[in-house]
Order: structure tokens, then C-alpha cells, then sequence
């Protein structure tokens, strides 16, 4: 199945990657998506952009040659009671929010504290992906977020960054099949998102595929597959 979407991708403006915001649309043009998200990291990522940036985001067009753009934000989860750097202020032009965990941000918890924050962000009605909860260094009790994922509608992430061999993240491939295996149990959502810091990237889920098909996880439950779903959970 072609995948039609890609909501996690970054541009210069994160300060840690290579690529325009033009030159992403026209890299997902050329990729065949029918969906680009925006979300660019989020103030307190070092290097990351001043809140203006996502005040001005009304600036990009909703569609560039039949490419729909939505604007996003990868919010920073700043303390394990799930608040974000993310003020109602900046949400204006916002349509949806991927919240992580990033080390900048937050120090690694424990695994009721890192539980704590994905269960507690949640709730903040902007999210609607959890990012690249794949990591060793911030374990997480699945069951109970995953749980959580489902009664708030919320997708979790099959990150393509984290399940490359230059990944930074520790032990994504092990995590990543606990996460599809409860998602599987759970009947939950989740999305592949490419995490592209450069536009070549885009649209290419070479791992988070592999990751699925190794784990025999149903693609009816993969959302970047199914048009409808996607214009529902978006409101597109």
C-alpha cells in the first residue's frame, strides 16, 4: 500500500536541520504524498524557533499542486506532569501536535515518571500523535499509554529515524515491537513518520515498513494507508 501521509518532518528551522519549507513540499510533491505535515521543534529545543515562527504559520498555503499541508508543531514535554513549551498562544495556526520526549528537554525518569508525562499529555487537545516513544533511556509503561492512546484518539508514532542504523536512540527495533504488540492487542492506531530532518527523506518509511512487517501488525491500523481516517482524526 502507498502511504499518503508524512506528519513528522522538520525544516531549518528547528535549527538542527537542512531543509526549507519549500523544499520539503516540493520533496513530498515528488514522493507521490497527498499529505505533508509541518512540525518544526517546538522554542525550547535548543536552536529551535521564537514563538513567531508558529504565530506567522497562516503564511503557508493549505495546498501547494494538490499537496495538502498541514501546520504542526513537535512539542518539547518539559516535566513529567506533561506539560509542553507549547502556550495556547502559539496554537492559532496550529492543527495538530506531536508531543515527545527529547533529552534537552526533560532528563530521563523513571518509568512511572515517563508514564506520567505521556499519560498526562495527552490530554492537552492539540495532541494527536505521541513521537518516537521508542527509546531505552525514557521507558514507558505501553500498556497503560497505549490504553490512554485509545480512549483520546490519539496515534502513536512508528518513528523511520529512530529504527535507522545511525540512530541516536537506544534500543528502538526491541521497543518498537513492544509498542506494535500492545498497539495489535489494543486495536490502536498508530503512524509512520519520517522524523526527515533533511527533505530527502520525506515519504520514505523504508524501516517503519520493515518494523510492521516483521511484527505482522494489521495495516488496517497503519492510518497513513487510509484517506478517510486521515481526513477525519485532521479535520481536513
Amino acid at each position: 500500500m502507498k502511504a499518503l501521509i508524512d506528519l513528522h518532518t522538520h525544516t531549518i528551522v528547528s535549527g538542527h536541520a537542512y531543509s526549507t519549507v519549500q523544499e520539503n513540499i516540493q520533496a513530498a510533491i515528488k514522493s507521490g504524498l497527498k499529505y505533508l505535515g509541518l512540525s518544526d521543534h517546538a522554542p525550547q529545543m535548543p536552536g529551535g524557533p521564537h514563538p513567531f515562527y508558529f504565530h506567522s504559520l497562516y503564511c503557508i498555503p493549505k495546498e501547494v499542486d494538490g499537496l495538502k499541508i498541514l501546520r504542526g508543531i513537535e512539542a518539547n514535554i518539559v516535566d513529567f506532569e506533561g506539560n509542553t513549551d507549547v502556550p495556547n498562544d502559539m496554537l492559532t495556526h496550529i492543527d495538530y501536535m506531536i508531543a515527545s520526549l527529547h533529552p534537552p528537554c526533560i532528563q530521563f525518569g523513571t518509568k512511572e515518571e515517563n508514564t506520567n508525562a505521556i499519560l498526562k499529555v495527552m490530554d492537552h487537545p492539540k495532541v494527536k500523535i505521541i513521537g518516537h516513544l521508542d527509546d531505552s533511556r525514557y521507558v514507558v509503561d505501553y500498556e497503560r499509554v497505549v490504553e490512554k492512546a485509545k480512549q483520546n484518539n490519539i496515534l502513536m508514532e512508528i518513528n523511520n529515524s529512530s529504527l535507522k542504523p545511525t540512530t541516536f536512540r537506544q534500543g528502538a527495533w526491541e521497543n518498537v515491537a513492544k509498542l506494535l504488540d500492545e498497539c495489535k492487542k489494543q486495536e490502536v492506531r498508530v503512524i509512520m513518520g519520517t522524523d526527515s530532518h533533511i527533505s530527502y527523506d520525506i515519504g520514505d518509511f523504508t524501516y517503519s515498513k520493515k518494523a510492521i512487517e516483521e511484527n505482522n501488525f494489521p495495516e488496517e491500523l497503519v492510518i497513513n494507508y487510509h484517506d478517510e481516517e486521515i481526513i477525519k482524526l485532521f479535520n481536513i
